[in-house]
């Protein structure tokens, strides 16, 4: 492996976005859906204009217009929340069949870790130490009886 491959990568610059930009775009946003909600409840009080001077035969025809709209509009909804209720289906079952395991694997992989630093810790490393500690104190003993100076 050469050191390259363990070099830390060059930060790159943060693009930052500019007030006038952004604010740009938020208020073209805002005008646009504005003007499509005047222009809705411009339609809306046109028809309940027209609405008011028709016959009972005109309104009834409107309303029955109106029925079908609504009927396609609920059967548009009955298949938004089908291919809703099957997308939830699908990610339960991913949750299930793929992530369960994947987090049983890593638990076992921690708890295999913590098992093993233990050992290590009580094996190696306490040993190292004490040996360290009678090293010290023997040495302490030489200093202080002047032995090797």
């Amino acid at each position: 492996m050469t050191d390259d491959q363990f070099a830390t990568p060059e930060p790159q610059p943060i693009m930052e976005n500019t007030p006038n930009g952004n604010s740009s775009d938020n208020k073209k946003t805002l005008i646009i859906v504005s003007m499509i909600a005047l222009l809705v409840l411009a339609g809306i009080i046109a028809g309940v204009l027209s609405l008011s001077g028709m016959d009972a035969d005109g309104t009834g025809k409107v309303r029955d217009i109106f029925i079908i709209f609504m009927a396609v509009e609920f059967l548009v909804i009955g298949v938004a929340l089908v291919v809703l209720i099957v997308q939830l289906a699908s990610l339960i079952n991913l949750l299930n069949n793929e992530v369960r395991p994947i987090l049983k694997s890593t638990s076992e992989t921690v708890n295999h870790l913590k098992g093993t630093t233990q050992f290590l810790s009580d094996n190696m490393v306490a040993p190292v130490i004490k040996l360290n500690e009678y090293l010290a104190g023997i040495k302490k003993a030489l200093d202080m009886l002047k032995i090797f100076r």
